[in-house]
């Protein structure tokens, strides 16, 4: 099993923790979140993880130097140049992810949820790519039908509605940051462009391919993307990290 985890964020909503520090390196009680999210992977069975890193890059190479990359094969994609966004960044990374289906977490995603099972159920539908999602507030959502397959996105703030499929009812669900991907979605992603979102492909492909929502509310889920919720996720780290 194959993973890819964004790390390459500015981190700019828990400034002045990152103004010296990788969003990727900030910690949880002394475990930062990239090392949570290599271990998690670990457990599920990834042995080939690669880390796309931007700012404070050289940080980031570091720490995985001084743990022995954690005793499995995993490689960076430098964006240090360039921040490619998400669909830009796994299309770089493409070269190491060709092979087989993969997971794709974003650094910041703090969760009890089970990869392994995760990825054994987008391998068993066969769908170009599984998402993780919840029942919860927020402004932006993916919309499903009643079968789980996308059909569309909408932001709530903006009232901009994005539909790829016309369905009569579709389910508001917001994305966890974590995706099950065939190798498949490199075929779709534009020829032109090194800067693009991943949710831009979801939608255009949505129309003709399957992605498929796997819900996941039972789990302790969390985006620690502000100081306040560094200060919550403290309270889950002894769920979330594995034991190792």
């Amino acid at each position: 099993m194959r993973a890819m985890i964004f790390a390459a964020g500015l981190g700019t909503r828990l400034r002045p923790i990152t103004d010296a520090l990788p969003k990727a390196l900030v910690p949880i009680k002394g475990h930062p979140l990239l090392e949570i999210a290599i271990l998690r992977l670990k457990v599920a069975g990834c042995r080939d993880i690669i880390v796309n890193i931007h700012h404070f890059g050289q940080q980031i190479i570091d720490f995985l130097q001084r743990n022995d990359h954690f005793g499995i094969n995993i490689q960076v994609s430098d964006e240090r140049d360039l921040l490619l966004d998400t669909g830009g960044g796994l299309k770089k990374a493409a070269w190491f992810l060709r092979d087989e289906p993969f997971l794709l977490t974003n650094a910041d995603a703090i969760t009890n949820l089970d990869l392994h099972k995760f990825y054994q159920t987008h391998l068993q539908n066969d769908a170009l790519a599984t998402l993780a999602v919840r029942k919860r507030e927020s402004s932006r959502y993916f919309l499903f039908n009643p079968a789980g397959q996308l059909c569309g996105w909408s932001n709530e703030k903006t009232g901009e509605t994005r539909l790829s499929r016309a369905e009569d009812s579709l389910q508001h669900l917001c994305f966890s940051g974590i995706h099950a991907i065939s190798p498949r979605i490199f075929d779709f992603f534009p020829k032109d462009q090194s800067v693009f979102s991943i949710i831009d492909t979801y939608l255009s492909t949505s129309a003709t391919e399957r992605i498929l929502a796997y819900p996941h509310d039972e789990d302790i889920w969390m985006d620690v993307g502000k100081i306040p919720q560094l200060e919550q996720a403290e309270g889950v780290l002894d769920q979330v990290l594995p034991k190792v």
